[in-house]
């Protein structure tokens, strides 16, 4: 990476200085050295992270207004900085194919998913829910424990995990991952819920996660239709009251 190889190259020219000018001490021109290396590479992440930071908010942007062509394209683009900086191009990876996903492009959306970073949750679930709908059952189960490694915290993690086990026909290792979850994330309601109706032979309830469930479209078309409608209809009403 060029912030490594840029440091690396301050820090031998700062030694090389202070032996030829300053002294003859190797170890304080190794310790000097030492600090212009740890300077320019906190320097140099600072300001290609802050670039990375604006490259996604403008893609956001563009996705909130339905203009997600242009976020992929805005993404794409930004992969040079990857050059710079160690994990910048598996976040945008991420953020690609997660869009892809977002608009039923499952497809094109599995080659960016698999490149993407691990500490983002979603892209991760997304990737570990297309390799169930296409039955490569061992790697769905591989991408959620690496999910659950790198996101300890987040309780949706667990229980799309579960959700994906119960669905081809593992119910006690959907019960044995949310009941892991609930020590995890500090007793999660949602997760306890669900323990008990899958314990009860039920199918889990998804919907006490609010919308961030519906991006996975693990619900059927008509189901989310169903669901806009009738908020669409509550909002009418309190509009004419």
């Amino acid at each position: 990476m060029l912030n490594m190889l840029i440091s690396m190259t301050a820090s031998i020219f700062t030694t090389a200085l202070m032996l030829r000018f300053v002294t003859d001490n190797t170890w304080i021109a190794m310790a000097v050295s030492m600090v212009v290396f740890l300077a320019s590479f906190v320097l140099i992440t600072r300001i290609v992270m802050k670039k990375v930071g604006n490259l996604m908010q403008s893609a956001q942007r563009d996705v909130l207004a339905n203009r997600g062509d242009r976020a992929i394209k805005t993404l794409k683009d930004g992969l040079k900085l990857g050059a710079w900086q160690f994990y910048v191009k598996p976040q945008i990876f991420s953020q690609i194919g997660s869009i892809h996903y977002l608009r039923r492009e499952f497809t094109e959306a599995l080659p960016y998913l698999e490149k993407g970073f691990v500490r983002n949750w979603v892209s991760m679930s997304m990737l570990g829910i297309s390799y169930m709908k296409k039955n490569k059952h061992s790697k769905m189960r591989a991408t959620f424990e690496k999910n659950m490694t790198g996101n300890k915290k987040e309780p949706m993690v667990y229980a799309l995990y579960a959700y994906c086990l119960e669905r081809i026909g593992e119910r006690s290792k959907a019960i044995d991952i949310l009941k892991k979850g609930l020590k995890k994330t500090g007793d999660d309601e949602r997760l306890s819920e669900n323990i008990a109706l899958l314990e009860a032979g039920k199918k889990m309830k998804m919907k006490g996660f609010g919308d961030a469930w519906y991006q996975f479209h693990l619900e059927k078309q008509g189901a989310i239709i169903k669901k806009q409608t009738k908020a669409l209809t509550g909002r009418r009403k309190q509009v004419l009251r």
